[in-house]
């Protein structure tokens, strides 16, 4: 079947601005809706593909060169998934987004056509997310430590255990819709009267409602309280890193409980850096142990480790003392710790001294 041309299918001219395109389809989309009495569902999809091609720029370039070829071929419409979800019969229109500027009308789509109606996914379905922070020490972070978190939140009501209802009785079939979830109500619109599915506000859409609802927290599941958390933090773990505990977070009445978010901060060490896996630390030597060599006690996460100073070692010089580094994440091997020999060049030197080394 032939397409027509889209500026025709508007009622527009070729050179109509982005502005004049709107209107045109803000009143053809009103038009022929197929939910307003006279509307006609094969127009109201066709001024719906017209209107996603001529707002866009880049695309009314090419259909003004290249006709319908130039936009999707020459198929009986644009590909894509149907905005109605399945409403429309064959109808397969790209993402249409209801582009109705200042007249409203955006909002009403919306809630008619899957934004804001009701149904019985609608309602909150679970608790909210809660975000914690933990301090640790650096050497906390290399070895991994348990750490308790309290937290004051929204918890499962201890008496009723979030079922919301007094323990001893049941739940009940829903007497406002029935067990349906949902209740229907007409509204009056510029389309004419229009039925529409909303969440029941007695059940929130659960169907069911308490014989007798908990006494302790009046039917919400949830107290308000202090709540003490084991926390395991693994070893190697960085600065800025986030450990998430799954339905750690706060409850929610016959609903599933959030997550816990909790965000690790490393205190800076007075002695060592981190470089992922790497420890830094640096060491000073004399400049007669650095010409003649020595051993040294150097410090580490471990301990004191002995190490051998070759003589003739230049400042700057690093060592690599192996597997007293951090651990992997994901492995039981160990990082490096590398040292970095600093010289010490002496500023206050006796009148010997001095002729010693210049004898040198």
């Amino acid at each position: 079947m032939t397409k027509r041309d889209y500026y025709e299918v508007l009622g527009i001219s070729k050179s109509a601005s982005d502005d004049e395109i709107k209107k045109a389809y803000r009143k053809a989309a009103v038009k022929h809706h197929p939910d307003k009495e006279g509307g006609d569902e094969s127009k109201f999809k066709e001024v719906s593909e017209a209107y996603e091609v001529l707002k866009d720029s880049s695309k009314r370039q090419r259909y003004d060169q290249f006709g319908h070829a130039g936009v999707g071929g020459n198929s009986g419409g644009p590909t894509g998934g149907n905005p109605f979800g399945g409403g429309f019969g064959g109808f397969n229109g790209q993402n249409v987004n209801f582009d109705f500027g200042d007249g409203g009308l955006g909002d009403i789509f919306s809630q008619f056509f899957g934004g804001g109606g009701g149904g019985r996914n609608q309602g909150p379905k679970r608790g909210r997310d809660v975000e914690a922070t933990l301090q640790l020490s650096f050497e906390e972070a290399v070895f991994g430590v348990e750490e308790k978190i309290e937290i004051e939140m929204n918890d499962e009501c201890s008496h009723c255990h979030g079922t919301t209802v007094e323990p001893g009785y049941e739940m009940k079939t829903c007497p406002t819709c029935r067990g349906a979830g949902q209740v229907n109500r007409v509204m009056n619109t510029i389309f004419g009267p229009i039925q529409q599915a909303t969440t029941c506000e007695t059940c929130e859409g659960r169907g069911k409602v308490p014989e007798k609802v908990c006494t302790v927290c009046r039917g919400k599941g949830i107290e308000r309280r202090k709540k003490s958390i084991n926390l395991k933090v693994p070893a190697g773990i960085d600065d800025g890193a986030t450990i998430r505990l799954k339905e750690y977070g706060e409850a929610i009445g016959n609903g599933q409980k959030g997550d816990l978010y909790v965000h690790i901060h490393v205190k800076a060490h007075k002695t060592f850096t981190r470089e992922g896996d790497i420890i830094l630390s640096e060491q000073h030597v004399s400049m007669i142990d650095a010409a003649l060599g020595t051993e040294i006690n150097v410090d580490t996460v471990d301990g004191k480790v002995r190490m051998k100073v070759p003589a003739g070692t230049q400042s700057g010089t690093d060592f690599k003392l192996s597997n007293h580094g951090v651990p992997h994440m994901q492995g039981d091997r160990r990082g490096p710790h590398i040292i970095s020999i600093i010289v010490d060049t002496p500023t206050r030197l006796s009148k010997k001294q001095k002729e010693l080394l210049k004898d040198f």
